[in-house]
């Protein structure tokens, strides 16, 4: 089930971390040796950064905001520089931050400009009086707040691209036998569907942080905004109960209230967090026929790490214990 977790000793002040780059139909036969390396490189990198802010004492949000933005700059992943192309050929970048002490949250939806949107989703937390922006309405925020502006084209990369071109070619053929714009976009393989990257942690202090950010969905239409800014779908984070951060087929996470749902079964039924996870993404979300995953933690340190994917790429790290990266069931 893709599930990792550890227990501390009474006398511990337990702090652990985990971060996602996306679950998906990643088949190893479809990448190299190196490629991946590259990516278990980039998920320790990542993830060294938030630990490191733990180990000395940091925030938890702290933590989820400085893993995030290493695989927002990293082209390997669906978020930042390597976000999928819209069907019109740019990048709507969708990004939320909860803060587990007081149910704070802040979350920015089809930004083009924003270096890192992790950054401003949580700028919209603690310097507005809103959760959600929206567009250019949160650009012009982000300038109030003076984030880090880029072109689109600074997110291009030429794989991505290649999927849009490849995607559009099937939604084009699709309509134009059926003329039905859903089923076009249903018959896509999940892989152009979703990809997100996150992070959860829990600091010395008993915080929980949760963060999610993503380009949506390959050749996305209209302004589609999927569960990654959507606060109890794709992201979710209660002091007491557990954080979560959601990767999968967004439509889904959000009619299911997937990240509010497993820490309600943990709130509430008194659940472990590796029940609970796997209960909504192996049970209820593939009896929905939903696809995609979740990294969890909770009040003490416990991890959960479900997929209902071939893959997805992952890493924890609890405590001062070396980092565990994986991106298939079992390595």
């Amino acid at each position: 089930m893709g599930l990792s977790f550890n227990l501390y000793a009474n006398d511990e002040m337990p702090f652990s971390i985990a971060i996602h780059g996306g679950a998906g139909t990643i088949n190893e036969a479809d990448l190299s040796e190196v490629q991946q390396q590259a990516y278990r490189d980039k998920l320790q990198q990542a993830i060294n950064a938030g630990h490191d802010i733990l180990t000395k004492g940091g925030d938890s949000l702290d933590a989820v905001q400085a893993a995030i933005n290493v695989l927002e700059d990293s082209p390997l992943f669906n978020a930042g520089v390597g976000a999928v192309y819209t069907f019109d050929g740019k990048h709507e970048l969708d990004a939320s931050v909860m803060d587990g002490r007081n149910m704070a949250a802040g979350a920015v939806a089809g930004v083009t400009h924003i270096k890192n949107p992790i950054n401003l989703a949580r700028a919209v937390m603690e310097k507005s009086p809103h959760v959600m922006l929206y567009g250019q309405g949160a650009e012009e925020f982000a300038i109030t707040q003076g984030m880090t502006f880029v072109s689109n084209q600074h997110f291009d990369t030429t794989h991505r691209y290649n999927q849009l071109l490849d995607a559009k070619r099937k939604i084009i053929k699709s309509e134009a036998k059926d003329h039905d714009y859903q089923a076009s976009v249903n018959q896509l393989e999940a892989n152009y569907k979703f990809g997100t990257v996150g992070a959860v942690a829990l600091d010395k202090q008993g915080n929980l942080a949760a963060g999610t950010s993503t380009g949506g969905m390959t050749a996305k239409r209209f302004g589609r905004i999927g569960d990654a800014p959507v606060i109890g779908a794709g992201n979710y984070a209660e002091n007491g109960t557990c954080a979560i951060s959601a990767t999968g087929h967004g439509e889904y996470f959000i009619r299911y209230n997937v990240a509010a749902d497993i820490c309600a079964r943990v709130k509430y039924q008194q659940k472990s967090i590796i029940q609970a996870a796997d209960e909504v993404i192996n049970q209820r979300l593939v009896s929905a026929g939903g696809t995609g995953g979740v990294i969890a933690i909770d009040a003490k340190g416990n991890i959960a790490t479900p997929f209902n994917t071939t893959g997805m790429y992952r890493a924890t790290k609890v405590g001062d214990q070396p980092a565990n990266i994986m991106i298939w069931r079992d390595k």
